[in-house]
């Protein structure tokens, strides 16, 4: 397991994100345990493993330990409780989020976009913003998006179970959807999207979710709670759900390069 060797700085936004050096010379943003985000981790953690699987643009992540040594020599992490084990995610420099970024005259990846926008109808995450989504040039208005903080993956950062078992199956309310629905050059690529998510194996999905730390907090029934809902949501709820974003959000020719007038 990689070690942490110099602090940076603390990350803009709620979810207690951290800037860190690790010996294997690359910088990391970790993200700490912290009350009242207590599910925070454990779904950054299945929404990675889920989403790596998928082959989706989610930056590299893994599950670190941070010594307490290390964090009481940092006045921004001894002030919080100490758990074990935190999530990293391996930092994407030379990025505009999407507060940032103004004309788009491409997007590099497009093909993973009806991917992201499936993974988050399954994973019910309500927090694809403008802030959840970065922009990396890679020509001249020619992008490639990475999707980042899956921290509200499953309706929230402090879900109960019950909240888990009862998700909604309502379109979600994201204008960065209909910003990258218009640069989807076939609907055919939900379905395809659709396809890999219904065959994710359910013993990967225990496994991944029998992975989150003990220290996280998730007990054995919200562990299962979390892979009968997954494993449920993907048949039952899903593919109605992507029927009626293609027909109800589905944008115009002129919203589709004015991400100007985006308002989420």
């Amino acid at each position: 397991m990689i070690k942490p060797v110099s602090y940076q700085k603390k990350l803009q936004g709620k979810s207690n994100a951290h800037l860190i050096t690790f010996d294997d010379s690359r910088e990391y943003v970790v993200k700490f345990f912290q009350q009242g985000f207590e599910r925070s981790l454990p779904n950054e953690w299945v929404a990675y493993c889920l989403g790596r699987y998928l082959g989706l643009p989610i930056p590299f992540g893994r599950i670190v330990e941070i010594p307490q040594e290390f964090s009481l020599q940092v006045p921004e992490l001894a002030v919080m409780g100490h758990t074990q084990y935190q999530f990293a995610s391996l930092y994407i420099p030379d990025c505009l989020d999407g507060h940032e970024v103004s004309k788009i005259s491409s997007i590099d990846n497009h093909q993973s976009l009806a991917g992201i926008i499936a993974f988050d109808y399954w994973l019910f995450n309500r927090d694809r913003t403008r802030m959840n989504v970065l922009f990396q040039e890679v020509a001249s208005g020619a992008y490639k998006l990475w999707m980042i903080d899956q921290a509200e993956v499953f309706g929230s950062y402090n879900w109960t179970q019950e909240d888990v078992e009862n998700l909604p199956a309502d379109l979600l309310k994201s204008a960065t959807h209909e910003l990258m629905s218009a640069y989807i050059e076939d609907e055919n690529t939900f379905s395809e999207h659709m396809e890999i998510i219904q065959t994710i194996p359910i013993l990967l999905i225990e496994e991944i979710v029998e992975l989150i730390p003990e220290d996280w907090g998730v007990t054995k029934d919200e562990k299962k709670a979390i892979v009968t809902t997954l494993v449920t949501r993907r048949k039952k709820i899903l593919p109605k759900l992507l029927e009626r974003f293609m027909k109800r959000k589905w944008v115009s020719d002129t919203t589709k390069r004015h991400f100007g007038n985006l308002s989420t």
